[in-house]
């Protein structure tokens, strides 16, 4: 004998027996506007924006912070930043003086 399989989707509401769904997700539209345009971009752009969102929350939190550990940290990342700057320089002199392969 087969048994119908149950789907557990989404439990009934009790005053008329339908779904708690949207009418939206009864027609198969059930995807926001906002969910739709950021599975249309390209994965780079959503990395990219998924990078923008944590630097922000991160300088929101770094506003929270203490003014000690705020200074302290203010200079950790000046010290990063310079280093960065200077191994670009390096790099750059490097490819310079690299003659083309062939």
């Amino acid at each position: 004998m087969i048994t119908p399989i149950h789907n557990p989707a989404s439990p009934p509401e009790p005053q008329t027996g339908r779904s708690v769904e949207s009418a939206e997700s009864w027609l198969g539209r059930n995807r926001s506007s906002k969910r739709r345009l950021w599975e249309r971009l390209n994965p780079r752009h959503r990395k990219e924006l998924r990078m923008l969102a944590e630097a922000l929350a991160l300088q929101q939190n770094h506003a929270r912070l203490p003014d000690p550990v705020r200074v302290r940290l203010d200079a950790a990342l000046a010290e990063l930043e310079r280093l960065v700057r200077r191994i670009a320089a390096i790099l750059a002199e490097v490819a310079r003086r690299t003659p083309p392969p062939g």
